[in-house]
C-alpha cells in the first residue's frame, strides 16, 4: 500500500478497496462536516482476520463464532478500516453515506451518517493502538481536511461523543492528545 494525500472520485489513493453494499445516498454529498473515530475488532479482542471485511460486505459466516450469533443480520459500514498493521481499506466513498453512526447527535444534529466519515480502527476500548494507526490516522485525517474544509479540529470526534451511553469507542485506550498532535503538526505548513 503506497497512500498518497489524494482523493479520486471519493475514493482515497493508496487504500486497498473493498466496496461495500451498506451504503446509501447522502441527502446532501456536499455536506461533509464531521469526522467519527470508531474502533472494532472481530471477535471483540481479536485481532488480524477477515472478519471485520467481511462484516461491513455482508458475507460474514454467522456460524463461525458464538459472538457473530449476537450480530446477525447486521448490515453495517464504515468509510474506512484501519488495520494494527497500518494497512487502510475504503468500503465506502467519502461522498455516499456510510452505517456507521447508527443513532446519533452532534451539536443539536441528529442523524450524523447524514453529513460525517466514519474511521474504524481496529482495536478495543482499553487496548492501546499501534503508532502506525494514529500515524496513518493522522495523515488521513489532514487529506479529508483539505478536501472537505467545514472538517475541522472541533469537528473530530469518538463515537461515544455522538451516541453517549449506547457507545464507547474509541475508548480510554486511544490517545487523542497524540492524535491531535500528530494532526496539527501535518496542518503546519513547513518553514522554507
Amino acid at each position: 500500500m503506497i497512500l498518497t494525500d489524494k482523493i479520486d472520485q471519493g475514493w482515497l489513493d493508496g487504500a486497498l478497496r473493498r466496496p461495500s453494499p451498506n451504503y446509501n445516498a447522502r441527502p446532501d454529498p456536499n455536506d461533509l462536516s464531521l469526522l467519527v473515530i470508531h474502533n472494532i475488532s472481530l471477535p471483540p479482542g481479536r485481532f488480524g482476520g477477515q472478519q471485520v471485511e467481511q462484516l461491513f460486505c455482508n458475507c460474514l459466516d454467522w456460524n463461525e463464532h458464538p459472538f457473530f450469533a449476537t450480530i446477525q443480520g447486521l448490515e453495517v459500514s464504515s468509510h474506512l478500516f484501519i488495520r494494527r498493521n497500518g494497512e487502510i481499506i475504503q468500503f465506502v466513498p467519502f461522498h455516499e453515506r456510510a452505517w456507521h453512526a447508527g443513532r446519533s447527535e452532534f451539536q443539536g444534529r441528529s442523524g450524523c451518517n447524514d453529513f460525517s466519515i466514519g474511521i474504524e480502527l481496529e482495536g478495543t476500548d482499553d487496548t492501546p493502538y499501534e503508532p502506525v494507526q494514529y500515524e496513518h490516522l493522522a495523515r488521513v485525517t489532514c487529506t479529508l481536511m483539505r478536501a472537505y474544509p467545514a472538517i475541522t479540529l472541533d469537528r473530530i470526534v469518538g463515537h461515544s461523543d455522538i451516541a453517549p451511553g449506547r457507545k464507547t469507542d474509541p475508548g480510554p485506550s486511544f490517545d487523542w492528545n497524540h492524535y491531535r498532535a500528530l494532526v496539527a503538526r501535518r496542518l503546519i505548513p513547513e518553514s522554507v
